[in-house]
């Protein structure tokens, strides 16, 4: 299973929807890095992705982009295999 990194926030509806996504596709485990705890985190993300909004998922070294994304990755059958790829 890949590592799975996501930047997040506490009260955010779209990040707690988004890791239970992934929870339910087997994730047992996330690099959770939580911008409104760690400002410059928010910075780094920035940089890396060029959005300013939470989540930004990244699977491996795969960036999946926010919740929505997530969603449709999943929605087209994509979410698993990217999980699962070596």
């Amino acid at each position: 299973m890949q590592t799975v990194k996501i930047y997040t926030t506490a009260t955010c509806p779209y990040c707690i929807r988004a890791k239970q996504i992934l929870l339910s596709k087997g994730v047992s485990q996330l690099d959770e890095i939580r911008v409104d705890l760690q400002p410059e985190s928010r910075a780094e993300m920035m940089h890396i992705t060029g959005r300013r909004t939470v989540p930004q998922i990244f699977i491996g070294s795969t960036h999946v982009g926010g919740c929505d994304d997530l969603v449709a990755l999943d929605g087209r059958g994509g979410l698993v295999p990217l999980l699962q790829a070596a």
